[in-house]
């Protein structure tokens, strides 16, 4: 059986409690055939509306003088907290309503080590909270100093800094697990990100692209495949155009020609086949796969999906 690592998208856990309990009861459903069929599963997610909420919460809560200010790197624990909590108690209830016993499932808050002098802190551009007109966020930033973008054709959102993952703290820990067949979920919301000052690693105010911190985790871990989870069933060129050709398997070379061409949209596909072609480099003879949710299992057995592979590393 494969040590598998799945990214999973925080935009397809909702934007409210409520929600997110409904889509983590599907998720669930969707993911546990793998672990029962013998698969090793560590589960990480996004976190871009959860942490936005939690973030602008504590900033209504400090203009109304009634809670302190938190920090981004708090903001994403929490969310790793929440999230997780909600994903494993599924997860675990879905094992059992399967009758099977005694497969752990278990949260790891994660810590993901960036460089204090990656370019991006200068160049915010990670996505969180919710949805916003191009009039209400002029008012925010011109209230808050924060930076807005129009996002995707959806609406205005706030933007934090998003620098490259070059370590994560808890790699052994996770790796001793894996091996010990527990399902994980780890490395939400891309990890609390950190640096190094002195003899200690501190928080930063930013956010790492999930899919970056999970293709780095399954390098680190030795993974046997990276899935991104994405809402659509394979990566397309001319996407949603009545020429769209959708893609099977693609090298990191004809990948990186594609992005040339600007075939993936920024903030969407993007990041995501720039994941991919870091861990298929990383990992000689090894692939990372592109599919939706629902299609993982399908993916797996090379019937749907798009596999990026690297045949020269």
């Amino acid at each position: 059986m494969s040590r598998i690592v799945v990214a999973l998208g925080g935009n397809a856990l909702g934007y409210t409690p409520e929600e997110q309990l409904e889509r983590v009861q599907h998720t669930a459903k969707v993911l546990t055939p793998l672990i029962l069929a013998g698969h090793n599963l560590i589960i990480c997610h996004g976190n871009g509306p959860q942490v936005g909420m939690i973030n602008l919460a504590f900033e209504a809560g400090a203009e109304a003088g009634t809670t302190p200010q938190m920090p981004l790197a708090e903001c994403t624990a929490m969310s790793q907290g929440y999230i997780g909590y909600h994903l494993q108690n599924e997860i675990d209830a879905e094992i059992e309503r399967n009758g099977v016993s005694g497969i752990p499932v278990i949260t790891m808050l994660t810590q993901t080590i960036v460089d204090a002098d990656d370019p991006a802190f200068e160049n915010p551009t990670k996505p969180i909270g919710p949805y916003y007109s191009e009039d209400k966020a002029r008012d925010l930033m011109k209230g808050t100093g924060d930076t807005y973008v129009e996002d995707s054709g959806r609406g205005w959102r706030k933007v934090v800094a998003s620098p490259k993952p070059i370590g994560i703290y808890e790699k052994i820990s996770l790796q001793t697990l894996f091996y010990a067949r527990e399902v994980i979920i780890a490395g939400g919301g891309g990890g609390i990100p950190i640096v190094k000052r002195g003899h200690r690693y501190v928080g930063v105010d930013a956010v790492v692209d999930k899919d970056f911190a999970a293709s780095k985790l399954a390098e680190l871990i030795d993974a046997d495949y990276f899935i991104i989870l994405t809402a659509v069933d394979q990566v397309s060129l001319n996407y949603g155009k009545p020429d769209q050709i959708d893609l099977s398997e693609i090298t990191v070379d004809e990948a990186r020609k594609y992005i040339a061409e600007g075939q993936f949209a920024p903030g969407s596909m993007l990041p995501k086949v720039e994941a991919a072609i870091c861990y298929a480099e990383a990992k000689k003879g090894r692939s990372a796969i592109i599919t939706s949710l629902e299609k993982s299992a399908d993916a797996l057995e090379g019937a749907t999906g798009t596999k990026i592979v690297c045949p020269h590393c």
